[in-house]
């Protein structure tokens, strides 16, 4: 009787709806955003309206015995409406919003029924979790009982059908998501299924009421947690990889760091670490590092010992990338030692030689850290503008 299993359902579909509360606000016109919200708003109501104190509190409150089950099931076919809706924005094609439309005015004619039907009926001892056994077979109460049950079965299997036909032909985070929704939406019909067998067996004069109180609550339980994950899957998985891709860059970047290490600490050029902060926002971090020390070495940079490693290494493997990032290897290890040399000159005012205008990008970053690690092959050693000697390609 304590509805643990139905609060955290509840609390499971409400977190995912505090997900995509914030793209909600920012795109109230988009259908499908609507569809999906409303999906994960009325299940969770769905779950929070039967859980057995809840229904106590509404029947007391309401004043009439079992007032909680034709609210509870009026939620349960909203559920089905927005559910339906939301298969029908996926399909797509002609006639959408017609088609979402019908749906919908289908849905309100079961809610208008439900509510008849337990006008009509007697339904005057509560029964917080086997009303629809108990009142298997009462007037009115049965019809409505089967109404809404059969309303569920359809949207559930409509979109399970619909769920894993379509994840047959996706890849990726869509196919997990969907197959996680279809699986979700079959547990969601074990909860019907088991709830009208038995009312069957009350109908025939056995006692299977245990279904419908210990094996529904756990099937659509389980279907709440596959559903809310199955539709934030698609939702989270670019986000995901976007942030795997700067973890792995951002590692990546490490050794072009640690060579600029001593001038970014000496020149102050480094920006505060970002503290708690995304994957992205510390690999913009790291480059806005290391672009600030590139800026500073631009006036040491030494245009012969790029174009002789450029041509050493491209002499060598025939690949231009990896020719390009050994070359700026070769100029900033060698930049970094002259720029700390106490002795070296003051560069020329005219920046001759400069390689400014040829700045690497975020992409050429990688792999002139790539080559600082020795994953490109380095040509013989050449001079630089302190007199001094340096291997291309080495720290």
């Amino acid at each position: 009787m304590s509805g643990l299993i139905n609060y955290v359902s509840c609390g499971v579909l409400w977190l995912g709806l505090l997900v995509k509360a914030p793209d909600l606000l920012r795109h109230r016109r988009d259908p499908y955003l609507r569809a999906i919200c409303a999906v994960l708003g009325l299940a969770g109501l769905c779950f929070f309206l039967g859980a057995p104190p809840t229904v106590g509190a509404v029947n007391r409150i309401g004043g009439v015995p079992n007032l909680a089950a034709p609210v509870t099931y009026v939620a349960i076919t909203g559920y089905c409406a927005a559910s339906q809706v939301l298969i029908v924005h996926w399909r797509g094609g002609p006639g959408v919003h017609r088609t979402a439309r019908r749906w919908m005015v289908a849905y309100a004619v079961v809610v208008l029924a439900i509510a008849a039907t337990f006008t009509l009926g007697d339904a005057p001892v509560e029964r917080r979790t086997d009303l629809d056994t108990y009142y298997a077979t009462t007037p009115f109460i049965s019809q409505m009982i089967v109404l809404y049950l059969f309303a569920h079965l359809t949207t559930v299997t409509v979109t399970a059908v619909s769920a894993l036909r379509w994840a047959r032909r996706v890849r990726g985070g869509l196919r997990a998501g969907l197959a996680l929704l279809g699986t979700g939406s079959l547990c969601g019909a074990g909860y019907s299924v088991a709830k009208l067998v038995a009312v069957g067996a009350r109908w025939s004069g056995r006692d299977w009421s245990q279904l419908g109180t210990t094996v529904s609550p756990a099937a659509a339980g389980l279907g709440a947690l596959l559903t809310v994950v199955g539709v934030l899957v698609p939702l989270m998985t670019p986000q995901v990889t976007e942030w795997r891709r700067a973890r792995r860059t951002y590692a990546r970047l490490g050794p072009l760091e640690h060579a600029l290490e001593d001038l970014l600490t000496r020149r102050t050029l480094r920006l505060p670490r970002p503290r708690l902060a995304s994957p992205t926002t510390r690999l913009m971090w790291r480059q806005t590092s290391i672009h600030n020390a590139l800026s500073h070495l631009d006036a040491y940079f030494d245009r012969e010992v790029y174009d002789r490693t450029r041509a050493g290494v491209l002499e060598a493997t025939g690949d231009t990338e990896r020719a390009e990032a050994a070359a700026w290897a070769a100029v900033i290890t060698a930049a970094v030692r002259y720029e700390a040399d106490p002795g070296r000159e003051v560069p020329p005012p005219d920046g001759t030689g400069r390689l400014l205008d040829r700045m690497p990008d975020p992409t050429a970053l990688a792999r002139i850290a790539d080559a600082l690690t020795g994953g490109v092959p380095a040509p013989a050693a050449c001079a630089v503008p302190s007199a001094t000697t340096t291997t291309a390609g080495t720290v």
